[in-house]
């Protein structure tokens, strides 16, 4: 192959060299999205022999150019400025001037902005599936886990006695969002800018809704400069990204501070030891996972600041913003991945979390609650149990409170063996059914709404998997009525 037919197809001799030839070049960076591009060249073809813009035998041509391409690989590619050049010079070099046909009508400004789409949705759903995969164990253990008693914490003080299942169903609320954003945000990106051209439209009878179908796109970007310019469908993929790498990064700080106090014991696949302290076992991957936040959040600063003041329409500079959300998305599907599986191995310990969960007068908003249920002003029910904590917080000390600030008996106001009850992490845990509260009754139904919310979101990214699957078999039989 000469020299002149290697040349990049887009430039010629013109603009083609010089010492910012490499700094231009993202070659090597699109390997992620060379079967994208191939993908929407070959639904761009089909619909130029459709539209009769291209004669069936050219199209025939440059589809089987395109075959050969992929079967040689990305590494095979000729030299480049991007795999879009790449990509369409190593066509023509197969089948010559006419795989030039193969740019019709379209752009590298709508092309791209297709082609970061197609693979993003991808893998907005396999990050999607393993959010969905991680409520699931997250719910498995609470189950497991709803009567097994531990301490609450507000600002890593004793607060309140709660249960190691209410805990865990906390992060799988906050998970069960995380699910909803990346979906939205694949229901946004799931929309085709080709046909756009540089941003200005294309005098071609094109068929946009046709590229958009056999891509398996849900419809197009309808404005022709938004197509090319847009790229919030990459903010809000990092947003969401970054959203659960902070989850993530809770769920990775608590249980190394649990397994540090002893509650919970990880498995030896989620740590490690020192290399010189042979008694130590550290949270390594946890400590990974909470790092993961800083990745993603660094994405996002780094995306937005890219994006921030451009001109509208395409720029050079959007070259640089899409590995901005592909590594967020990378960084936190592993982040998932392991978080889910360090707590479907974790060994709770529910006699030291029983243990825990009564210091630090923990009970004392129970008993409040419960004084304030006699029809004692709750601010008052609180300075009586204020008072009793400096004295130890048992039942002789809330005696000697109310006897103070009450005046009598604390049976005159209050049954003692309900106060008694009160005290008690386990029966003062029972005892806050309300709607989302800790008890167990109210954990199992909690728990019941959870199982039909994983159900349908495994049958919505399903779903969108099997559109996209699916478009793809309609898109190879179209290819191969034209070759």
């Amino acid at each position: 192959m000469s020299d002149e037919e290697s040349s990049d197809v887009v430039r010629r001799e013109r603009f083609s060299g010089g010492p910012a030839r490499g700094f231009l070049s993202s070659l090597d960076s699109d390997a992620r999205i060379f079967r994208a591009d191939l993908q929407v060249d070959r639904a761009h073809v089909v619909m130029l022999a459709e539209q009769g813009i291209v004669e069936e035998s050219e199209a025939a041509e440059i589809l089987a150019a395109l075959d050969d391409v992929e079967q040689a690989g990305h590494a095979d590619l000729p030299d480049g400025e991007d795999v879009h050049a790449a990509i369409e010079t190593a066509v023509i070099d197969r089948v010559g001037p006419v795989g030039g046909k193969m740019h019709t009508a379209r752009s590298r400004n709508d092309e791209v902005a297709t082609c970061l789409r197609y693979r993003l949705r991808a893998d907005l759903l396999a990050l999607a599936e393993s959010v969905v995969a991680f409520r699931e164990v997250l719910a498995e253990a609470a189950e497991s886990h709803a009567e097994t008693v531990m301490p609450g914490y507000t600002h890593l003080q004793p607060a309140q006695p709660t249960t190691v299942g209410h805990y865990l169903l906390s992060y799988e609320s906050a998970l069960a969002r995380d699910t909803e954003r990346l979906l939205d945000a694949f229901d946004r990106t799931n929309r085709s800018p080709l046909g756009a051209a540089a941003f200005a439209g294309t005098p071609f009878d094109v068929d946009r809704e046709r590229v958009a179908a056999l891509l398996g796109f849900d419809g197009v970007v309808e404005n022709s400069t938004d197509a090319v310019s847009a790229r919030d469908f990459l903010t809000e993929t990092t947003a969401a990204a970054a959203t659960l790498a902070t989850h993530l990064s809770g769920v990775a700080e608590d249980l190394i501070l649990f397994a540090n106090k002893g509650y919970v014991d990880l498995s030896d696949d989620y740590a490690s030891t020192s290399s010189i302290m042979p008694q130590k076992k550290n949270p390594d991957t946890l400590e990974l996972v909470r790092a993961s936040a800083g990745d993603a959040s660094a994405g996002m600063n780094g995306l937005l600041t890219t994006l921030k003041g451009l001109p509208r329409a395409y720029n050079r500079d959007l070259q640089r913003a899409h590995d901005h959300a592909f590594d967020a998305v990378d960084a936190v599907r592993e982040a998932t991945e392991v978080a889910a599986g360090a707590v479907a191995t974790a060994d709770w310990n529910a006699d030291a979390l029983e243990a825990a969960a009564g210091e630090g007068f923990s009970t004392a908003t129970g008993v409040a609650d419960l004084l304030a249920m006699q029809g004692i002003p709750f601010r008052t029910a609180h300075e009586i149990v204020a008072e009793a904590g400096e004295s130890g917080g048992d039942l002789a000390a809330i005696e000697a409170a109310v006897a103070d600030v009450l005046g009598g008996d604390l049976s005159e106001h209050v049954d003692p063996d309900a106060v008694a009850a009160a005290l008690d992490p386990a029966r003062s845990v029972a005892s806050r059914d309300s709607q989302g509260g800790p008890a167990p009754d109210a954990v199992a139904a909690a728990l019941d709404d959870v199982a039909a919310a994983v159900a349908d979101a495994e049958a919505a990214v399903e779903r969108r998997r099997e559109a996209l699957a699916n478009a793809e078999d309609r898109l190879a039989a179209e290819v191969s009525t034209h070759v």
